[in-house]
């Protein structure tokens, strides 16, 4: 039932962002025209082209044509290569899922292991160490930091490639030692905003009444952290999770161009630059997709985390 209330819900939202998005990247300037055919090309083929194209219809009828074609998984043909979107995506949006992916796993482990040993250390110095670390965390752009991997274990020490990819289903040790740098480079924010927030969020549990009954009880410090407050932490941490999720599609862009990923980034950045309106606008609406899917994710771990919590 909760799922099926939630796909109801999304069909609506989902329709006015395909709106927007249609709308908003016919204000893109620049005629395809030029992309395809170059800039030596006649006025008479330039207008044969936009026939051809459905470029000279009226608005409406381009964006109804585009969303009853997408309804059906059909995103249309590349202008510049002709090639079906749809299998463009398929080829490509694997390896931004995969990367992503591990970079969201750095995040969870990474974020929720510093911030709980910060509050089991209960030093001054450590405490320090960590808000130094996590404030740089949040501050160095990503992009910057993807830059400094490449300079460091690439160039310096040698010890991983800066570029190329290898899909995890072809060679998971090839994966790691591809995905691995730009895993840690769009991670690196995510690990420090989550650590700060399991931190403020595991500290004001602390205080709670249950908690210094269990400590009454004789239970020692870290076994009541490990125990009791992780858990019942962790729901403002869920649903920052959500948010970096997005964060992290949009740092791929930037960092799958860094490292020569053949992902959803390459593809946006091209199909912008070549005014591909039709792989751009199925490019966006698989990224859109994915947000939605996660943030369904986030809903289904609150109800894991807290059983109290109805779908």
């Amino acid at each position: 039932m909760f799922f099926s209330k939630r796909i109801l819900h999304l069909i609506p939202l989902l329709f006015i962002i395909s709106i927007l998005l249609f709308a908003m990247l016919l204000l893109i300037p620049g005629d395809p025209t030029y992309a395809i055919l170059g800039q030596e090309a006649s006025e008479e083929q330039r207008e044969a082209l936009r026939q051809e194209l459905g470029l000279n219809d009226p608005v409406v009828v381009q964006y109804t044509s585009w969303l009853f074609d997408a309804v059906r998984g059909d995103f249309g043909r590349s202008l510049m290569t002709r090639e079906p979107v749809t299998d463009i995506l398929v080829r490509n949006t694997g390896a931004t899922l995969q990367v992503i992916t591990l970079a969201m796993g750095f995040v969870l482990v990474g974020g929720l292991g510093l911030g709980i040993l910060s509050v089991m250390t209960n030093r001054k110095f450590w405490d320090g160490v960590f808000k130094l670390i996590s404030n740089l965390g949040v501050a160095v752009p990503t992009h910057v930091v993807a830059v400094l991997m490449v300079l460091v274990f690439s160039v310096l020490l040698g010890w991983l490639p800066a570029t190329g990819f290898v899909s995890v289903f072809d060679d998971p040790a090839g994966f790691l030692r591809t995905a691995l740098l730009p895993a840690l480079a769009l991670a690196g924010g995510g690990i420090a905003i989550i650590s700060l927030q399991i931190r403020s969020s595991l500290l004001e549990t602390l205080e709670e009444d249950y908690i210094k009954t269990a400590l009454s009880k004789g239970l020692s410090h870290r076994a009541v952290i490990l125990r009791h407050g992780v858990q019942n932490s962790l729901l403002p941490v869920l649903t920052t999770a959500g948010v970096i999720v997005s964060s992290l599609i949009g740092g791929s862009v930037i960092v799958e161009e860094i490292f020569a990923i053949p992902g959803l980034g390459a593809v946006i950045v091209n199909s912008i630059l070549q005014r591909d309106m039709p792989l751009l606008q199925g490019a966006i609406l698989i990224v859109v997709l994915i947000v939605v899917v996660s943030n369904l994710a986030v809903d289904v771990a609150y109800r894991l985390v807290d059983p109290r919590i109805k779908l």
